[in-house]
């Protein structure tokens, strides 16, 4: 998988609006967390989407879905050639807020669908009672494909055993200097597809010389060595940025393969960094 990757690759996800459909998502896309509300996401997302991105990832806390679906109309690209996620804020869990959330969320896309629906963070006590919302929007084709995100181990388990459909996905923060490497193979055994939020550890660690020095010997720089890690253990990966040039060259990671001792050296740089909130404080 790794040598064949390209700006067009898409994975298959396990559930999606009837059993045994197919629903796949691009392995790569665009993050909008804290991207400003008006022309700076809108014209990020419209970037990203002219520049080949189809993955775009918004959530109702982001305050920018507006913006987010005036771009993707505007982008003028065929519905079924994006796919879009968009997630369910921790003030709206419950049964009846969640399928009200969901709506309110498409209305702010203008989207009749979005293609994932994910639990933004597993709020106590009401996630349960959340998640069979999304199935019953999953039914109800509100979504395609629902998932959750910040969900440890723990976390799942309790979906498995009382769900009646498993998450599609799991969002979480993702990074050579966060190497959840239990809850990637968790997840994998499973069918549950990672997706790395905060690849770039915020630019906290670009400076890191060990970084540097690998990204020098591939003439790369190190956010893109970083983005290029986390694709080559099949993770889904969603670099955030609203600055146009840096949308471009995050995306330019399909020219090059790290090879099996950078990457074994990558993982060793794992400082359980966290630049969010640490979802193992949620019980």
């Amino acid at each position: 998988m790794q040598q064949s990757l390209t700006l067009d690759t898409w994975v298959r996800l396990t559930n999606g609006i009837l059993p045994g459909a197919l629903v796949e998502m691009p392995i790569f896309g665009l993050g909008t967390y804290m991207t400003r509300k008006g022309r700076s996401t809108y014209q990020a997302v419209l970037h990203a989407l002219n520049s080949g991105y189809r993955l775009i990832d918004t959530a109702k806390v982001y305050g920018n879905e507006q913006d987010v679906g005036d771009a993707i109309r505007d982008s003028n690209i065929p519905r079924d050639q994006l796919f879009i996620t968009t997630k369910l804020w921790n003030l709206d869990h419950g049964y009846d807020s969640t399928i009200k959330a969901c709506e309110e969320s498409l209305e702010l896309l203008g989207l009749n669908y979005v293609d994932l629906y994910l639990i933004h963070w597993p709020v106590k006590n009401l996630r349960m009672e959340s998640w069979k919302a999304m199935e019953k929007l999953l039914s109800d084709q509100k979504c395609r494909a629902i998932g959750v995100s910040n969900y440890m181990i723990w976390h799942i388990e309790e979906i498995m055993a009382k769900a009646d459909v498993l998450p599609a996905v799991n969002q979480v923060e993702f990074s050579p200097y966060l190497y959840q490497k239990e809850l990637l193979e968790f997840c994998r055994k499973r069918g549950i597809w990672l997706e790395a939020y905060s690849p770039l550890t915020k630019g906290q660690r670009l400076n890191d010389p060990k970084l540097i020095a690998i990204a020098k010997k591939y003439s790369k720089t190190p956010a893109q060595i970083l983005i290029r890690w986390a694709l080559q253990h099949e993770v889904i990966v969603i670099p955030k940025s609203s600055d146009t040039r840096r949308i471009t060259e995050n995306a330019n990671v399909f020219n090059f393969s790290l090879s099996s001792e950078d990457m074994e050296t990558l993982d060793s740089f794992n400082e359980d960094l966290r630049t969010s909130w640490d979802p193992s404080t949620f019980p």
